[in-house]
């Protein structure tokens, strides 16, 4: 969830800016045979007036049920682990863009940054819910889901974790949860046996950056402002505004920016999967997220490539 909230362009409309809808955000148990436990609602019908026509099954039963998923996430937290020592020894190594670096990393404190949801948090429990009542990610269940502290940790990400703490590396979350989600956000985090240093490592939603006015969720100003203070020997996420701002958030602007920074992945960037939301749907209807549910699925449906 990437703080579960929509990507944002510079170019797009106030709405546009608004917060990532997540588009069912920035992760259902088994059904009891138990005749006195309580009974799952039935499912919403979809779009199409089939109850089968939700967008997000596949993706979050995906993400709960596929070995296939767990074996992305873990190994690719094995290969960063592998080069943790590499970049600690070259003293220019820097996973910060030149745009967003301020001032000389040499010399400064080493620190890894993690974005949050889908990245070190599952909550596809939460998308979970969305899919079985037939319903869109909002700020108030989001909430309410964060309060429950319930998201476990993506695997993987503990034993990677506690390498780069045993090498003094600090982690830096840096996440589109709202600041006043803090709290609850790091106590989820100690729970899951993440190293928190202390509150400063959590950079949420509505930091205040002196000198640098954010884009509705964009985390340039965040990563600046850990800058100041660290060398930024990796970063990790599950979008590509986890790394660099996106200043067009369209399939050709997306498009450029991976390959501008193609050889940064793998090295100094740890892409997460998470197919249950991000800037890649919106992207699809023109980031445009008061047109209908239906109108969505429709675009999304004539972005594909039928190789006619």
């Amino acid at each position: 969830m990437n703080a579960m909230r929509r990507p944002v362009s510079l170019s797009l409309t106030l709405l546009a800016t608004a917060l990532l809808g997540l588009s069912a955000c920035k992760r259902v148990e088994t059904p009891a045979t138990d005749a006195a436990a309580p009974v799952a609602p039935a499912a919403k019908t979809g779009a199409a007036g089939d109850a089968t026509a939700n967008d997000n099954l596949n993706a979050v039963l995906w993400m709960q049920r596929a070995q296939e998923y767990r074996a992305i996430t873990e190994q690719t937290y094995r290969a960063a682990a592998d080069r943790l020592d590499g970049a600690l020894k070259e003293a220019h190594w820097d996973a910060l863009v030149p745009e967003e670096r301020g001032n000389e990393a040499k010399g400064l404190k080493p620190a890894v940054v993690l974005d949050v949801d889908e990245t070190v948090l599952d909550n596809s429990p939460y998308q979970a819910r969305l899919v079985r009542d037939g319903k869109e990610y909002d700020e108030l269940s989001w909430d309410q889901w964060v309060a429950e502290k319930k998201a476990k940790a993506i695997p993987g990400v503990v034993d990677f974790a506690k390498a780069a703490n045993a090498r003094g590396v600090t982690l830096l979350y840096i996440s589109n949860r709202a600041v006043h989600l803090k709290e609850a956000t790091l106590a989820n985090l100690r729970e899951q046996g993440l190293p928190v240093a202390d509150d400063s490592v959590f950079l949420g939603l509505g930091t205040v950056v002196e000198g640098c006015e954010q884009a509705g969720s964009e985390k340039n100003c965040r990563r600046r402002l850990a800058g100041q203070k660290y060398r930024v020997l990796m970063q990790f996420g599950d979008q590509l505004g986890d790394f660099v701002e996106v200043t067009a958030n369209t399939n050709e602007g997306r498009d450029a920016l991976l390959q501008q920074y193609h050889d940064w992945f793998g090295e100094r960037w740890w892409m997460l999967p998470n197919p249950t939301y991000g800037g890649f749907e919106p992207a699809q209807f023109n980031n445009d997220y008061s047109q209908s549910r239906q109108a969505r699925h429709e675009a999304k449906r004539a972005a594909l490539d039928y190789a006619p």
